[in-house]
C-alpha cells in the first residue's frame, strides 16, 4: 500500500459505474455478506464492500469476482480500513491462495487433495471408516474458500483469519484435521454422509470465543433448541492451539510438494470433465460420429496450445483464460483455422482455398475478437461433410 499511494482511489474512480458480469454478481451478493452483522445492515458498510470488490475485479479481470470473496472481504472490512482491506484481498487472491478464486477453483481443489493426503496420514481410522474420500472434499470446500468464515460464528472465525495471515494455508489444514479429530468418535458411528455433516455443523455451532469484543452470533441452526443437538462449548483459542500442538509438524515445504503432485491430477480431471461436457453439448448439433468428434477436439486443442506456447503474437495467447466456461476454454485464430481447414475440408485442393478459409472464419467470428471456439469449428466441418 505504501509503495502504491493513490492506486486504490484511482481504481475505485475508474471502476465506478462499470457494468460487467463481475459487477452484476457483486451486486447480487452484497447483502448476503454477513447479513447478521450490524456493519452490513447499512449503506455505509455495503458501499465499502462494493467499492473494494469492484476495484479488485477491475484490477484483476482474470479473477474478477468469485462468490467466496464477498465473505472474506466483509471480515477484512470489520478490522481494517477500506484501502487496507483491498490490499489484504490482493494478498489472499494473488499470493496466499493462488488459483482459488476463479470459475474452476483449481487452487482450492488442489488443497483439498492435500487435505485428503493429510487425513490418510494423521487420521487413518476415518479413512478406513469412510472409504469414499469425496465426502471430505465436499464438506471441506467452504472451509478452504472462506477460511472457515462460512461455518464458524463470526467472533470465532476472525481468529482463524488472523492466524491464516500469520502462517498461511497450514493453519487451515491443521484446523481441518483438528475438527475431524475432535469429532472422531461421532463420525465413526455415522451411517451416511448426511449424518456426518450434521455432526460437524453442530460442532461448529458450539464454538465460541471468550476473548472476543463482538457480541455472540445468534445461532441459526435449525436444531439449536433441540436437546439432542446440544454440544459442549469449545473455545476457538483452545481449538487452534490444539491443532498446532497436534499437527504443527506439518511443514510448508511438504505442503508445497503435495500441492505440485495434486495439481497435475486436478488439472487432468478438469480437462477430462471439460472435454466430456463440450462433446456432449456439441454432439447434439453436428452430424459427426462420436469417435471423429473426439479426434477433432484433440486436434483443435493441440492447435490452441501451439498458439499459446509457440506464437507470441497470437490473440489466443492474449485471451487465454482457464477460468472461462468450458465451451470457450480452447480457441484458435484465423491462421490456425486456415491450417485445419486445409487439412480437413473437402475443398482443400481448390484454387481459392485461402479465400474460402478466410471468409468462413469471418463468418464464424461473430464477436470480432479474432478467435473461434470448438463448437463453431465443428459446426463448419459438419456442414462441409
Amino acid at each position: 500500500m505504501a509503495t502504491n499511494p493513490g492506486y486504490y482511489a484511482e481504481l475505485v474512480e475508474r471502476s465506478l459505474g462499470t457494468c460487467t458480469l463481475a459487477t452484476d454478481e457483486i451486486e447480487r451478493d452484497l447483502r448476503r455478506s454477513l447479513p447478521e452483522h450490524p456493519a452490513f445492515q447499512s449503506d455505509t458498510g455495503i458501499s465499502a464492500l462494493r467499492r473494494v470488490l469492484t476495484a479488485y475485479a477491475y484490477r484483476n479481470p482474470k479473477i474478477g469476482y468469485c462468490q467466496a470473496m464477498n465473505i472474506l472481504t466483509s471480515v477484512l472490512l470489520l478490522y481494517a480500513k477500506e484501502e487496507e482491506a483491498f490490499w489484504l484481498l490482493v494478498a489472499v487472491c494473488e499470493r496466499m491462495l493462488p488459483d482459488y478464486f476463479n470459475r474452476r477453483i483449481i487452487g482450492a481443489l488442489v488443497d483439498q487433495g492435500v487435505f485428503e493426503e493429510l487425513i490418510r496420514e494423521h487420521l487413518p481410522q476415518l479413512t478406513e471408516h469412510m472409504t469414499d474420500m469425496t465426502f471430505f472434499s465436499s464438506v471441506s470446500l467452504s472451509w478452504f474458500l472462506t477460511l472457515f468464515i462460512s461455518v464458524l460464528p463470526i467472533e470465532s472465525a476472525v481468529n482463524v483469519v488472523d492466524c491464516f495471515f500469520y502462517d498461511g494455508i497450514k493453519v487451515i489444514l491443521q484446523l481441518g484435521l483438528a475438527v475431524l479429530d475432535y469429532n472422531m468418535d461421532k463420525l465413526l458411528t455415522c451411517k451416511d454422509d448426511a449424518e456426518a455433516v450434521t455432526v460437524l455443523n453442530r460442532f461448529f455451532d458450539s464454538i465460541s470465543n471468550k476473548d472476543s469484543p463482538l457480541p455472540p452470533t445468534v445461532q441459526q441452526a435449525s436444531g439449536a433448541n433441540d436437546p439432542k443437538s446440544q454440544h459442549p462449548n469449545v473455545d476457538i483459542t483452545d481449538l487452534i492451539r490444539e491443532s498446532n500442538e497436534k499437527y504443527g509438524d506439518i511443514r510448508f515445504e511438504d505442503v508445497e510438494s503435495m500441492r505440485r503432485q495434486n495439481r497435475l491430477y486436478v488439472i487432468q480431471t478438469l480437462e477430462v470433465t471439460t472435454k466430456q461436457n463440450v462433446l456432449r453439448v456439441i454432439s447434439q448439433d453436428v452430424k459427426i460420429c462420436p469417435s471423429d468428434l473426439d479426434d477433432l477436439y484433440e486436434l483443435f486443442k493441440k492447435e490452441h496450445f501451439l498458439s499459446c506456447y509457440w506464437s507470441m503474437n497470437s490473440p489466443a495467447l492474449k485471451h487465454h483464460d482457464p477460468s472461462l466456461p468450458y465451451l470457450d476454454q480452447y480457441r484458435i485464430d484465423c491462421q490456425q483455422f486456415r491450417l485445419l481447414h486445409h487439412l480437413l475440408s473437402p475443398w482443400a485442393r481448390c484454387a481459392n482455398k485461402d479465400s474460402l478459409a478466410l471468409w468462413t472464419f469471418r463468418l464464424l467470428d461473430e464477436n470480432l475478437d479474432g478467435l473461434i471456439n470448438f463448437k463453431e469449428f465443428a459446426s463448419v466441418l459438419s456442414t462441409h461433410w
